[in-house]
């Protein structure tokens, strides 16, 4: 069965978002100038990025306990008083499109356009482009020396959203917190090459 050039194009773009809709895609990077062995305590920034007309919004207060809960299972003490890190968060949805161009035609673009204003084509017949549109998402969590107000890491993670109200309950924001953080090689008290060596 020959499938046309069109439908070739539109199925690998419906793959790649499809691909994405499967788990987030996380980077990660960090200040090689920084020294981690010298952080041991964390709290949160204030404002943090999640909040919403100087009030905590329930995405905030999410975001705080699984990142919380992350940093001390490598061994950060929360101290509010004292941090060596302060915790910052971003998250926006922006609306994203894919377009698809249509084949090139050999027998030029309006070899078929005397049907117009004639008849129309049978359904999926047709050459002209497509555009997929669809909703990105995107967390960030940044590390930021308290003492200096540097950024000293920062991880993010993209992924198509389904559904708005559904991408930041627990349930959802859980694995993708944890997929930020699996990116973060230190432990408390710890530089980069002695966890590495380990």
């Amino acid at each position: 069965m020959n499938v046309p050039v069109r439908w070739l194009s539109l199925i690998a773009v419906m793959f790649l978002v499809s691909a994405c809709a499967s788990g987030p895609r996380v980077v990660a990077d960090f200040d090689h100038n920084a020294n981690f062995e010298s952080y041991r305590t964390f709290a949160f920034h204030e404002p943090l990025g999640t909040d919403r007309a100087g009030y905590t919004t329930i995405l905030t207060e999410r975001l705080k306990s699984l990142t919380r809960l992350q940093m001390e299972q490598r061994g950060y003490q929360y101290d509010p008083d004292s941090p060596d890190l302060l915790v910052n968060f971003l998250a926006q949805s922006r609306q994203k499109s894919e377009y698809v161009p249509p084949p090139p035609m050999p027998w030029g673009p309006n070899y078929f356009g005397y049907r117009m204003g004639w008849y129309n084509p049978w359904m999926g017949y047709g050459f002209g482009s497509d555009v997929i549109q669809y909703t990105e998402g995107v967390l960030s969590i940044d590390l930021i020396d308290a003492r200096r107000t540097q950024l000293v890491w920062e991880g993010v993670a993209t992924s198509i959203i389904d559904n708005v109200e559904q991408a930041a309950s627990e349930k959802n924001l859980a694995p993708v917190v944890a997929d930020i953080f699996a990116k973060y090689p230190f432990v408390a008290g710890s530089g980069f090459e002695q966890q590495k060596a380990r």
